[in-house]
């Protein structure tokens, strides 16, 4: 078999953007569907009350994943910029350097997300009904956490070598153990207990389990750039020099994460106010949300990849034409999913929701106001994946957190006596205009080139 990885520094970029771009696509897609499909065996065998619970704890568990995404992310600069300038060594020293970074992270945070998820459903104000359910679930899924995390790294790691099919292959694994184990953990059957909504959290962290432990001896079987063995294994302990780096720049992107997650968490609270058909109209909405931004991230992805090992390559001119091919192609895939999500829009809530929901009605009222915002979000994902890409990371953060908190919750709240839940639809597509706004500024005239995100070089030749 050919190695999978791909130079991003050669050739025509539309079509090696759009190359790397749709196994990236296919992942997300697949990892999307994954959730739908098991929030329609949460809300088909366990009620509205169910899937409630399970969209305020993913709320959650994305804030969790913030708090540790970061590193990852930095690595995978870290890697991408090696990778372009042909140090294999400092790859594999980056990505294994986040390894144990992440590792440990995640650990404590699953350790403290266990002692504290009933607290933290509390302080979302969960609706009452759900409380049990949602904390039952929140608690099986933190202890999948180091699992996830290692998983996710090492997709994005492959990623930064220029590798996107391999993650797909292993996405597809994860989704077939965790699809198939749902039904069977929820409903107890054949020889499996009956463990109702923490039997689904329970085939998400087998699933995830099952599909790490495959990865890594795939890596060592094919020997594939970031693949960590014998002496290599050291790298495991972060050097002091690439910890400094990782957490530098790590800290802010994960931050970003905690900002979008925070005021996730905000809505949340508010939406949850609304009463328990809203907050399960959200909770499918935001299902189908998560297909409609999965263009502009698997575009976001492919530049931030691509920018980075022009960049470690030194190929300057090639990394705006990137991020200009990459605003083409968001406007072009995500506008037509949009379209085709408003307009079956009925079909497709049908699939999480009785028929004769209360929660239908609110869903297609939430997706009439805020869905077409992703177009702008779609946007920003290239702008800020560009600028990532040479370690921007505080330009992002700030503009981030205005979009979020005085713009997006103060919408929701100032216009609330006026236009009642409607105004927490408008904070949407309000936050996302004024961040592509801040996004576009800072890359036209922002210090972002001026930097350089790099890992030491493993060798004279590297450094040449």
């Amino acid at each position: 078999m050919a190695k999978p990885q791909r130079d991003l520094t050669t050739g025509p970029i539309g079509t090696t953007l759009l190359a790397f771009a749709l196994p990236t696509l296919g992942s997300n897609i697949l990892q999307s569907l994954n959730g739908s499909i098991n929030a329609i065996w949460v809300g088909r065998f366990l009620g509205e009350g169910a899937l409630a619970a399970t969209s305020n704890a993913n709320i959650i568990m994305f804030l969790m994943f913030g708090a540790v995404f970061g590193f990852g992310m930095a690595a995978t600069i870290l890697t991408g910029q090696s990778w372009g300038r042909g140090d294999v060594e400092g790859a594999r020293r980056a990505f294994g350097s986040a390894i144990g970074l992440v590792l440990a992270t995640s650990i404590v945070v699953a350790l403290l997300g266990w002692a504290c998820s009933h607290d933290i459903l509390l302080l979302l104000a969960t609706p009452r009904e759900a409380l049990p359910l949602a904390d039952a679930y929140l608690r099986v899924i933190f202890l999948g956490l180091p699992a996830s995390m290692i998983l996710v790294l090492a997709m994005m790691g492959l990623r930064g070598t220029g590798d996107s099919m391999t993650p797909l292959w292993f996405m597809v694994l994860a989704v077939i153990v965790d699809t198939g184990l749902n039904p069977v953990l929820i409903l107890g059957l054949g020889p499996f207990p009956r463990l109702g909504i923490a039997g689904s959290a329970l085939a998400t962290l087998i699933a995830n389990g099952v599909s790490i432990v495959a990865l890594v001896a795939y890596l060592n079987l094919r020997d594939l750039p970031i693949r960590l063995r014998g002496a290599e294994l050291s790298y495991l302990l972060p050097d002091r020099a690439l910890v400094k780096t990782i957490v530098g720049k790590g800290l802010p992107i994960g931050a970003q994460m905690l900002v979008i997650s925070v005021a996730g968490l905000a809505m949340v609270g508010l939406v949850n106010r609304e009463g328990v058909a809203t907050t399960a109209a959200y909770g499918v909405t935001l299902q189908l949300w998560a297909y409609i931004q999965m263009p502009a991230l698997a575009i976001g992805a492919a530049v931030s990849a691509m920018a980075a090992q022009n960049i470690g390559a030194g190929k300057w001119d090639r990394v705006g034409r990137i991020t200009r091919v990459g605003l083409i192609y968001n406007v072009a895939m995500t506008g037509v999913l949009v379209v085709a999500v408003l307009w079956f829009d009925r079909t497709t809530l049908g699939l999480f929701l009785a028929e004769g929901s209360a929660a239908i009605p609110i869903a297609q009222r939430i997706g009439l106001i805020a869905s077409w915002s992703f177009v702008l979000f779609g946007a920003t994902m290239v702008l800020f994946g560009t600028v990532r890409a040479n370690g921007a990371v505080w330009g992002p953060l700030v503009i981030l957190f205005v979009a979020m908190f005085p713009v997006r919750l103060g919408i929701a709240l100032l216009a609330h006596p006026a236009l009642g839940a409607d105004a927490l639809w408008w904070s949407f597509p309000t936050g996302s205009a004024v961040t592509l706004l801040g996004a576009t500024l800072y890359y036209i005239y922002g210090p972002w080139r001026k930097g350089r995100l790099m890992v030491p070089a493993s060798s004279p030749a590297a450094a040449e």
